[in-house]
């Protein structure tokens, strides 16, 4: 066992791509698709022969850096690994084309969702393969957070450490206690793994217990965990749980909100409780505040149609809304059974605008939900809270501690900086989507989905529904880098771009 933590992170990911194969056969086979069962049979062989032979190549191999090649292997993993990957796709669906089958695997390992083929047109088994995909690119998200992201002050944990992006304190401690990221890795692998998979297998039994079929859950339960959002039966509406459903599956959202949910070791803890984790607090704010001002603003259109009376109409709007607003928080996109019902209960149409928004703020720091993160939104709260303060009383001295301070000094600084970053990555890639022929909405609602890693978004932030399939080649490229650079982060890029990370 230990031989394989010595070697590279990429090959040990391509012997587990190569593994996962081996379910969706499985299921092929078990359901009589004996050309779908080949083709991820004969690809998990064959990539797990290649991967034997790259292990016993470079298995003699030491990294001079090996932070700098971790990092180096989280952006390959998200472009490079989607080619094998693509493989036993593109032989199940024949009546496409690789690159497709490329696009598509870079959309579920990034845990974004989205997908160029209607649900009806791709069998069983590749819905259970893109769900796999996005399962597995949301427990690597999970683990590189806490054993990659952390230590180099990357992925939201600058906001809390004050230390320069890629100089985490962290890292220093375990660098002093002999600690390789190797070793990192593997530990919080071990401590993450049957929190992750246990929660996924528990969901699972919930949603059939609940009225959805095997395959249905298992996607739903996969996609809920890795907030991909992605469905073999085109989400929640063609599912048959309803609303109870709905119900258990708001439950295990919440993990996207906070990483204290999981167990992500004691580097990732301070004092605090949970009840004051600021993550939590923050989006409990926005849960509380977003559907009570979309169901007041439903309240008064259903008051000038005369159907305030309808309260079982009114009570499923206001569930529906509550559903929805969590789902695009936590940046996976599943849109309620009842998101309809607040539209024909008031006549009014729900402004995409708002999901939109909130899939920018995103879910917890360490967690697998994309967007600007709930933390750093905290920490540009604090900050504006405590300027008003200053214009009231000048010269007031902010308490809370030294961690509150440095949350609303250096944090405040490093979560405005990261701000404006996605901000502009938003306006490069419209730019981008423009060059390729889309029009101003268009452009806007794919960047936005792209960057904030929610895929469905895009069929409600628009007034009319917009399909990931209309996109041409070109528009197929950017949206792929805007989903690699959404799950990376702007500034773990900009870390690889600095010459010191190369020096050494």
């Amino acid at each position: 066992m230990r031989s394989i933590h010595d070697l590279p992170l990429m090959v040990i990911l391509m012997g587990i791509g190569a593994f996962a194969m081996f379910i969706p056969a499985a299921h092929a086979l078990t359901v009589s698709d004996h050309a779908v069962a080949r083709a991820f049979f004969y690809s998990g062989t064959l990539f797990l022969m290649l991967t034997v032979l790259l292990g016993i190549a470079t298995a003699a191999n030491r990294a001079g850096n090996p932070a700098r090649n971790h990092l180096l292997t989280l952006l390959g993993t998200f472009t490079v690994l989607p080619l094998m990957l693509a493989v036993p796709f593109a032989e199940a669906v024949p009546d496409t084309t690789f690159y497709n089958a490329w696009w598509e695997m870079v959309s579920s390992l990034s845990t974004t969702g989205a997908s160029l083929f209607e649900p009806d047109r791709l069998p069983p088994s590749v819905h259970l393969w893109r769900a796999l995909a996005g399962w597995m690119g949301g427990f690597f998200v999970l683990v590189t957070a806490v054993a990659i992201l952390a230590p180099m002050n990357l992925g939201g944990f600058e906001v809390l450490s004050g230390a320069p992006v890629g100089q985490g304190v962290i890292a220093a401690g375990q660098a002093a206690r002999g600690v390789a990221p190797s070793e990192r890795l593997w530990r919080h692998t071990k401590t993450l793994l049957p929190a992750y998979a246990g929660l996924t297998l528990a969901l699972w039994i919930g949603l059939i217990l609940a009225g959805d079929t095997a395959l249905a859950a298992a996607c739903h339960a996969m996609s809920t965990l890795s907030t991909s959002g992605i469905s073999p039966v085109g989400g929640l509406t063609g599912s048959g749980s309803g609303a109870w459903g709905e119900l258990v599956i708001i439950v295990f959202l919440v993990f996207a909100l906070s990483r204290r949910l999981y167990p992500s070791g004691r580097t990732l803890r301070n004092t605090s409780g949970l009840l004051l984790d600021p993550e939590l607090r923050m989006a409990l704010l926005i849960v509380t505040l977003v559907p009570a001002l979309l169901f007041l603003r439903h309240w008064i259109g259903a008051l000038e149609v005369d159907e305030v009376k309808d309260t079982a109409a009114a009570v499923r709007a206001l569930w529906g809304t509550i559903f929805t607003v969590v789902s695009f928080l936590t940046t996976t996109g599943f849109e309620s059974v009842d998101w309809t019902e607040a539209r024909d209960w008031s006549g009014l149409a729900t402004p995409g605008l708002i999901l939109a928004g909130l899939a920018v703020i995103g879910g917890g720091v360490a967690t697998t939900a994309g967007g600007v993160k709930l933390l750093r939104v905290y920490a540009l709260y604090r900050h504006g809270e405590r300027e008003i303060e200053r214009l009231v009383h000048p010269s007031s001295v902010g308490g809370s501690g030294v961690q509150a301070r440095r949350l609303r000094r250096q944090g405040a600084q490093m979560a405005w900086i990261f701000f404006m970053l996605f901000a502009l990555s938003i306006a490069v890639t419209m730019l981008a989507l423009a060059l390729t022929g889309l029009d101003f909405v268009a452009s806007t609602t794919f960047a936005v989905a792209a960057l904030s890693t929610t895929g469905p978004l895009a069929a409600v932030a628009a007034e009319a529904p917009l399909a990931w399939s209309e996109l041409n080649d070109a528009a197929r490229a950017v949206t792929a880098a805007a989903m690699v650079l959404g799950r990376l982060e702007t500034l773990a890029i900009i870390a690889l771009l600095n010459p010191d990370f190369w020096r050494g």
